[in-house]
């Protein structure tokens, strides 16, 4: 099937990409004409593993195309993408602004009957309104709107798309699910359930599933933040009630709280739908609260725990302090600090008269444009080399790789928080190592 797709930000590039590399004739549209002279030449925006190869692959075989050219595009096929950002507005709602332009632009250079699929997350009644402005502006033509949500988890999105646990489509008409059947064809011989519903539930499916994910991660940090109390033990904790299959084993492991380009934005605009529907989501709410505490929470124990370590009191202990924070990025394998952990606590030892200098292997080019006054580099040692403390913020495999025993050297004193428990933390002890991780138990004097 011939598809344009009309944004090659992370939902349109890796989406197109996988779509041209499965058989379909993909034109991937974007008005930014560098980014779609360099996607030709093969150099991809985003840090994304896997993704290079498959695009220059589709490249190759012809099925991936790019053209800042809309009106093109939009008169060569019968199926259009919209996969533009809709970034949080002021007020917490989702900014359509970008999905409403691409609507009118695609009836406006309609040459016939459409079908226009929104894979961008948009609250619900959006896909309706799509079709109203298509009404609008194409009113000689015929279309036919689509949902079909993406879970495409950044760092693992190619995998996620070709291996998918669920196609969710919502449709308006029998000829918009034949096409979507037909887009995903592969999948459902494949036995992959495909959801068919209408708009509302397909949106609404979306905010769903990424609240319930936000919510297991608020509530296994808050365990966390008891067992630090209670002296329990957070892993043993969630292996306990992971193993029951109501709960499950996923996004049971305490970290700095979540981050990244869907969760916080799409946790709150959920909220506010809610409210706005007379629907309020309290649990919801709750979760987005309970993340906010939480990440400012962790800045308070690391000045804490520094202070302790040093044998210092309470009061401005990291004053000229250098602070090593190991991972920008809100996860690993990416290269996304929007809303990231960092981009909270670096300011937040800063504002307590620290110097920060940040490694990330991707992120640290981001970062400085997102936090002031950090310093960042691409070298780890660099970032160790007279350290006073080492906060762990991302799971890089050469964080969690580290081996402290030749690494320690390089700091000014031997103290690490690690907010991702990647260490051990009778290893830490053995080698001098002030530690402090998550809801573990104390072992001797350290946490």
């Amino acid at each position: 099937m011939k598809i344009a797709m009309i944004g090659t930000g992370y939902v349109g590039l890796v989406t197109g990409a996988c779509l041209a590399h499965i058989g379909h004739e993909i034109i991937c549209v974007d008005h930014d004409q560098s980014k779609i002279s360099a996607l030709k030449n093969g150099e991809i925006p985003i840090y994304e593993p896997g993704l290079d190869k498959v695009v220059a692959d589709s490249i190759a075989s012809g099925n991936l195309t790019f053209t800042t050219e809309l009106t093109e595009a939009v008169e060569a096929v019968g199926t259009i993408f919209i996969a533009v950002g809709t970034p949080p507005a002021a007020d917490g709602r989702s900014d359509l602004t970008q999905v409403e332009a691409a609507a009118k632009q695609i009836a406006k250079a309609a040459n016939g009957s459409k079908i226009v699929v929104i894979k961008s997350t948009v609250p619900v009644g959006t896909c309706r309104r799509v079709g109203r402005i298509l009404g609008k502006h194409g009113e000689d033509h015929e279309f036919h709107v689509a949902s079909n949500p993406e879970f495409l988890r950044e760092g693992n999105a190619v995998d996620d798309f070709m291996n998918p646990d669920r196609i969710v489509v919502g449709t308006d008409s029998d000829k918009s699910e034949a096409a979507m059947r037909d887009i995903y064809q592969r999948f459902e011989a494949q036995d992959v359930p495909f959801v068919s519903t209408n708009l509302e539930t397909s949106e609404l499916i979306k905010y769903s599933a990424n609240a319930f994910l936000a919510a297991k991660v608020a509530f296994i940090n808050e365990m966390s933040n008891l067992c630090d109390a209670t002296g329990a033990n957070v892993e043993d904790l969630s292996l306990g009630i992971g193993l029951d299959e109501r709960i499950g084993k996923a996004f049971l492991k305490p970290g700095p709280g979540y981050g990244g380009s869907c969760f916080p934005k799409d946790t709150l605009a959920l909220t506010i739908l809610a409210q706005e529907a007379d629907a309020p989501s309290r649990i919801i709410e709750s979760v987005v609260d309970s993340n906010s505490n939480h990440i400012r929470r962790l800045g308070r124990k690391i000045a804490e725990f520094c202070a302790d370590s040093w044998g210092l009191d309470y009061q401005h202990p990291l004053i000229d302090k250098r602070i090593a924070v190991l991972g920008l990025a809100f996860k690993a394998n990416t290269d996304d600090i929007r809303s990231a952990a960092s981009t909270v606590i670096a300011p937040l030892l800063i504002k307590q008269g620290a110097s920060v200098i940040g490694y990330d292997p991707e992120a640290s080019e981001a970062a400085l444009d997102a936090i002031d006054h950090i310093e960042t580099t691409t070298d780890m040692d660099e970032a160790l080399e007279g350290a006073d403390a080492v906060v762990i913020l991302t799971e890089w495999e050469n964080i969690k790789s580290i081996d402290w025993s030749k690494k320690k050297k390089l700091l000014k004193s031997p103290v690490i928080i690690d907010l991702r428990n990647l260490f051990d933390p009778d290893q830490m002890a053995e080698l001098n190592i002030q530690y402090s991780s998550l809801g573990r138990p104390l072992t001797g004097n350290r946490r």
